[in-house]
């Protein structure tokens, strides 16, 4: 008869806290022993290690003590190329090795022989970090440290860097300010002397051309009109002149032809007729001036003369008329016309001397007229020339003085990265002498090893369970059975397993304190000593 099935009881599918905690109980020694020497082997390593310890400086970037309004730096204003350059030049194979051979550095048992090799293990060992402002991203300071494996060689190769790094920067400041300087002033040469060349054209140009300069203009458009104004007033004496001239030739050409005068009862003498006829038309031409100028005109002052002079013949002739015997007949001309004749001849020649002379006057100032036409002619094609050698000139003139200030300021600039006034760098934190070494961080590795440890004994602990074929718990002998389970036998201890069971559990108490007192003694003197 076969007893009923009874429904299997449900597996908890969570964490089955229990089964740990029996798995624990059992395996807690060979948990302890892999976590110990875990933590033990890595703990040992970090005291086996060769320490190195780091001094570091911390160097501050200075801005120049001068106000950038009063001298501009004239040097290369990005400080993270800069610092990138000197980096470059102090890390160099020469330097390094100056130093490695100044300071002794890397002789021991287990160090590089070769100087090359020597140098790589130096750069290695020196760091350089950047100290950028927040808020600008602007670099405020850099810091520079170096691993040794003495405290104070670490210091002492700190410091030499920290120089290094102060002198170089100085030095390449100068050199930059006064290789920016002596570039300008070498430009300033090539202007001045292009500057002289476009002065020495445009002086050579004024030269030629002084009389079409645009200056002039006004000048001779002045005595271009005052030369004008001369040549009418001397054409105008001119046609007066040879109008004069055709009276006194006709006078000379009458009494030429007169041979006798002949009187009337009264004594007039018949060739008056003719002078009064001169004397009209002398006075109808005085009028028609008059109309026109004014009294001082030159022609009208002349026609007046002409006039009195003309009256003065008429009386003369009329006088010598009447002083002869009213009864004679006849005169010998000669005798009375002789005298006016030669005078009449006289200021024809006079007259034509004035005329030659006044031709000669309006020749000349007709070839001055000419001359100022022709230079205000070409006054437009001067311009054009002149502007474009002054536009050159221009030119050169500003790259000139543009470069004079750039040289004037560049000079300042030199002048005070010479008197150290520039940016500049200052050693805030001196090299420090390290009391602890850098690397091995003891206690970071104290902390690894437990977690190395930890790692190992879980491990242990589970490759232990897999190959233990046995059955620790109800569960899984009920999870063999296939019908349910009745009754239970209890497990039956004698003393002797209650003793073996005391001292399972002593020593696993005792383990668990040395582990965990192992642990924090070597933690205690990782801190205090490492």
């Amino acid at each position: 008869m076969t007893m009923p099935e009874l429904p299997e009881e449900q597996e908890n599918p969570g964490f089955d806290f229990a089964r740990y905690l029996d798995v624990f109980r059992r395996r807690h020694i060979h948990f302890l022993i892999p976590f110990f020497f875990g933590w033990l082997v890595v703990w040992g390593i970090s005291w086996v290690l060769p320490a190195e310890y780091k001094s570091t400086t911390l160097i501050l970037v200075e801005e120049p003590t001068m106000p950038e309004k009063y001298v501009a730096p004239n040097v290369n204003e990005n400080l993270q190329d800069r610092l990138q350059s000197i980096t470059q030049q102090i890390l160099s194979r020469t330097r390094l090795l100056t130093i490695i051979e100044g300071l002794e550095l890397y002789n021991g048992r287990h160090m590089p022989v070769a100087p090359d090799d020597k140098v790589d293990r130096m750069r290695k060992d020196i760091s350089v970090d950047l100290v950028k402002d927040a808020r600008n991203n602007e670099i405020t300071a850099f810091k520079i440290s170096y691993s040794a494996s003495k405290p104070k060689v670490a210091q002492a190769v700190t410091n030499e860097l920290s120089r290094l790094f102060i002198t170089e920067n100085l030095k390449v400041r100068q050199a930059q300010s006064e290789g920016t300087t002596k570039f300008i002033e070498r430009q300033l040469e090539d202007a001045h002397q292009a500057l002289s060349l476009q002065e020495a054209r445009v002086r050579a140009f004024q030269t030629a051309h002084d009389s079409t300069l645009p200056s002039q203009r006004a000048s001779n458009l002045q005595i271009l009109s005052g030369l004008q104004g001369q040549l009418q007033n001397e054409e105008d004496s001119l046609n007066s002149a040879k109008q004069q001239k055709i009276y006194f030739q006709s006078l000379i050409e009458q009494y030429q032809n007169l041979h006798v005068i002949s009187h009337t009862p009264d004594g007039a003498p018949s060739d008056l007729g003719a002078i009064d006829q001169e004397l009209a038309k002398l006075r109808s031409q005085l009028a028609e001036l008059s109309s026109k100028y004014t009294d001082s005109y030159p022609d009208v002052r002349k026609l007046k003369a002409q006039i009195a002079k003309t009256e003065k013949t008429r009386e003369d002739l009329a006088a010598s008329l009447k002083s002869g015997s009213a009864v004679r007949q006849s005169i010998e001309p000669d005798s009375t016309v002789q005298p006016i004749l030669v005078q009449l001849q006289s200021q024809l020649r006079a007259n034509e001397a004035e005329i030659s002379n006044r031709e000669r006057a309006v020749a000349a100032l007709e070839a001055r007229i000419n001359e100022y036409q022709a230079r205000l002619n070409e006054s437009p094609a001067t311009d054009q020339q002149l502007a474009e050698l002054t536009r050159g000139y221009d030119q050169s003139k500003a790259n000139y003085d543009d470069l004079l200030k750039k040289k004037n300021e560049s000079v300042m600039a030199t002048s005070m990265e010479q008197m150290q006034q520039g940016e500049r760098f200052t050693i805030l934190d001196p090299p420090s002498l390290p009391t602890k070494p850098d690397f091995p961080n003891r206690l970071k590795f104290c902390g690894m090893g437990l977690a190395a440890g930890l790692a190992l004994g879980l491990i242990v602990v589970v490759l232990f369970e897999i190959v233990d074929d046995r059955m620790h718990s109800e569960k899984e002998i009920k999870a063999l059975l296939p019908i349910a389970v009745l009754s239970e036998i209890p497990e039956i201890r004698g003393i002797l397993d209650e003793q073996r069971e005391k001292r399972r559990v002593a020593f696993g108490v005792a383990a668990a304190i040395f582990v965990v007192a192992s642990i924090l003694a070597g933690s205690a003197f990782s801190y205090l000593r490492g």
